[in-house]
């Protein structure tokens, strides 16, 4: 019976169902029919599942991107960004990556960033003469970053499900990250020489200065979070909540482009977001426990045992099924359902979870360029006005660069952990 209940999840979301409605009906038929527990323990478990002090990030740094996105921040960072690389081969293409990095170190989001940067990078592409395709392509390619250079909401999540140290996962994100955006530049100095793409004039070191004091206030966003964190001056949830009083007090007082009537307008907007990813963590909460009292993870892990007990083959193994995985499910759906699964697995063979957390994070990136579900190709798609047939050609060439990294990641844990273990001082 309980296999009969997952098939019904798996097609329901297949079929596009609403992930948090699918979910929901899964553990409501499970508990009715299989368990023989009450059913009012499903909506005391849901509420219990989101009281964590720590999701309460999530809304903060959400509000915080789209605050800065608002008040005309992210302008200024595509601009300091075009001073420090625009005048490489490549030009605005290397200028897109940088941004997106920089940018990354505020919202914390794939889809703010293809929604909110993503509009300035394909129009002044566009207009100094890349083809929209490419522009979009790469816009798309580059918000991969934004959820592994710190802050990342999906780190949250994953922290939160797999009960491991945020701040380790910030710290362990930010390498992998970087690595991300320089493989992404060598693409695009590869395309761009074979297209002869224009490039930006090199500019005067007083011109950099004068962009990097428009960028400057913006660019300390990401050194109050982290270092506040690291020092201890607050927690990642005490630190979202800084970020979006920074972004207000940049947005109204220092740039004055804020209003009320754009702040409420920011917050509902946010609260809605908020509300869909609450209500998937919530319904698949409920279902990591009855996949747990079922012991589901503990018999995938004893199959996959059965078969090897190598951590690198398992890793493999892994990173082909959430790869494919990425290709069918929503980023958080995905997360919410497969972390109470295989994070006990990778526990068992010695992987560490932290590094596991940020594998699990890039396989889920790379899943947004993706067809038939990335939803960074649909976003970027709006924000382009090209078909999806298009931006999802587009953006093919940089899965090559991005899974490179990934098995890089995968196969010198050193790469994430480096970080982590010597600002916490771990094993």
């Amino acid at each position: 019976m309980l296999v009969l209940c997952l098939i019904f999840l798996a097609i329901m979301v297949l079929i596009g169902s609403p992930v948090a409605y699918a979910i929901g009906l899964f553990v409501t038929l499970v508990f009715f029919l299989i368990t023989g527990v009450p059913l009012k323990v499903v909506p005391q478990m849901m509420t219990s599942a989101v009281n964590s002090f720590p999701l309460m990030a999530i809304p903060f740094f959400m509000l915080a991107g789209a605050l800065m996105n608002t008040a005309g921040i992210t302008r200024r960072l595509f601009e300091f960004a075009n001073c420090l690389v625009g005048h490489i081969t490549g030009g605005l293409g290397h200028v897109n990556v940088v941004a997106s990095m920089l940018f990354a170190g505020m919202s914390g989001s794939a889809v703010a960033d293809a929604g909110g940067l993503g509009t300035v990078e394909i129009e002044a592409m566009t207009q100094y003469g890349y083809d929209r395709d490419f522009s979009a392509g790469i816009t798309a390619a580059s918000a991969t970053i934004g959820p592994v250079i710190p802050p990342s909401i999906i780190f949250i999540i994953y922290g939160v499900l797999a009960e491991v140290s945020i701040g380790a996962l910030f710290l362990a994100g930010f390498i992998p990250g970087v690595l991300m955006g320089v493989s992404l530049m060598a693409r695009i100095y590869l395309i761009a020489r074979k297209r002869n793409y224009p490039v930006s004039p090199r500019v005067s070191f007083r011109e950099v200065l004068h962009s990097f004091k428009r960028a400057f206030f913006p660019l300390l966003t990401p050194v109050i979070i982290i270092g506040g964190i690291l020092v201890g001056a607050f927690t990642p949830t005490e630190a979202a909540v800084v970020a979006v009083v920074y972004a207000l007090v940049l947005g109204v007082f220092v740039y004055r482009e804020l209003t009320l009537r754009s702040i409420w307008e920011t917050i509902h907007k946010v609260g809605i977001q908020t509300a869909a990813i609450m209500i998937i963590t919530a319904t698949a909460t409920v279902l990591g426990w009855l996949l747990t009292r079922s012991r589901i993870p503990q018999l995938i892990a004893e199959g996959i045992l059965s078969v090897t007990d190598n951590p690198y083959l398992i890793l493999l193994f892994l990173n082909i099924l959430l790869l494919i995985n990425g290709c069918l499910m929503e980023v958080i759906a995905a997360l919410v359902i497969l972390t109470p699964i295989l994070v006990p697995m990778v526990k068992m063979v010695g992987i560490d979870p932290v590094h596991f957390g940020v594998v699990m994070t890039l396989n889920l990136m790379i899943g947004l360029l993706t067809p038939p579900l990335g939803m960074g190709l649909y976003t970027v798609q709006k924000v382009a006005g090209i078909s999806f047939e298009r931006i999802a050609k587009a953006a093919f060439p940089f899965l090559l660069p991005l899974i490179i990294v990934l098995f890089l990641v995968t196969y010198v844990p050193q790469i994430s952990l480096f970080l982590a273990h010597m600002v916490l001082k771990g094993p």
